[in-house]
């Protein structure tokens, strides 16, 4: 291979722009806060469940990222993605297998909890996340091409996982626990809503109905305030009802992106190529959402 070969294969900017780093907060928040609910709750903390449950979690959305693109692969969608694993790897078979591989290290990882706990409850509920997953964009379902990817995103990432990481550290599940999961499950819905405003040509060419496709640019992005405003209404709700501390309202400092993400949509949604970059201000906001919700839930110890 031929130096100049070498660098267009291993190109550090298209790697990164694969890997989507900002991303990874999907897998870290949902398993950090159900442990942060978990510790609100009952205040012990059991780190190896934790940690191990982090890098297993990490494994399986490397998984996800990998076998999507492969699946996208094959229906075209991605013609216009050079950040696709397929393009940057240029190896279809290899990405297939790699990112089977991941999906068996995260399971691997879970089973270890299981197997700790002499449990295979959050096994199960993992088994369960992974198959919604592949129900997004895996053959012969392709969910995410009828418009169901938001609402799949929602429940995996939300329910499912805070479920998990609560079970994890106390094998029983808390009505707080799910309440809260929704606030995180609705800011990773909103990642995934937010990427579609900039593909639309390419997702209609490829037959894939995403909400911003049956909308239009112009009312997704008028549905958006409501998006964004839900988890805060949903931390709202939860202090109200007396199922939350008011240290959870900490979520509202991440206000200042909520309304940027907004405004940037609003001003750029008809324009692809200035819009592109509006689903890292939502995975920004996701990250500072869901930080400042766990610190919410952990001070409630913390100052007791």
């Amino acid at each position: 291979m031929t130096t100049t070969n070498f660098v267009k294969k291993f190109d550090g900017k298209r790697w990164l722009a694969a890997i989507k780093l900002p991303i990874y907060s999907v897998a870290i928040a949902p398993i950090t806060l159900g442990t942060a609910v978990a510790y609100c709750d009952t205040g012990r903390w059991l780190p190896s469940h934790f940690w191990s449950f982090i890098g297993a979690a990490v494994c399986i959305l490397t998984w996800l990222n990998t076998s999507n693109d492969v699946f996208d692969d094959d229906t075209g969608i991605d013609v216009n993605k050079d950040s696709s694993y397929v393009k940057v790897v240029g190896n279809k078979v290899l990405v297939f297998w790699a990112s089977n591989a991941f999906l068996l290290l995260g399971l691997a990882g879970i089973g270890a909890i299981a197997w700790w706990q002499q449990d295979w409850t959050v096994l199960g509920l993992i088994v369960l996340a992974v198959a919604l997953g592949y129900s997004y964009q895996g053959p012969p379902f392709r969910l995410g091409y009828l418009g169901l990817g938001e609402p799949i995103c929602l429940l995996s990432f939300g329910p499912v996982a805070v479920a998990a990481a609560y079970y994890a550290q106390t094998q029983t599940v808390s009505p707080s626990a799910l309440v809260a999961s929704l606030a995180v499950g609705s800011s990773t819905s909103l990642i995934l809503f937010c990427s579609h405003f900039h593909q639309v040509a390419d997702d209609i060419a490829a037959g894939k109905r995403s909400p911003v496709v049956r909308l239009g640019t112009q009312r997704a992005a008028r549905l958006l305030p409501w998006i964004v405003a839900s988890p805060f209404a949903v931390v709202a709700i939860g202090v109200v009802l007396g199922m939350f501390s008011p240290w959870t309202l900490l979520i509202v400092a991440s206000a200042p992106v909520a309304v940027e993400l907004v405004r940037h949509v609003n001003a750029e949604h008809a324009r692809p190529e200035r819009v592109s970059n509006c689903k890292f201000i939502a995975a920004k906001l996701h990250i500072q959402s869901s930080i400042l919700l766990c610190l919410g839930f952990v001070l409630v110890q913390w100052l007791h």
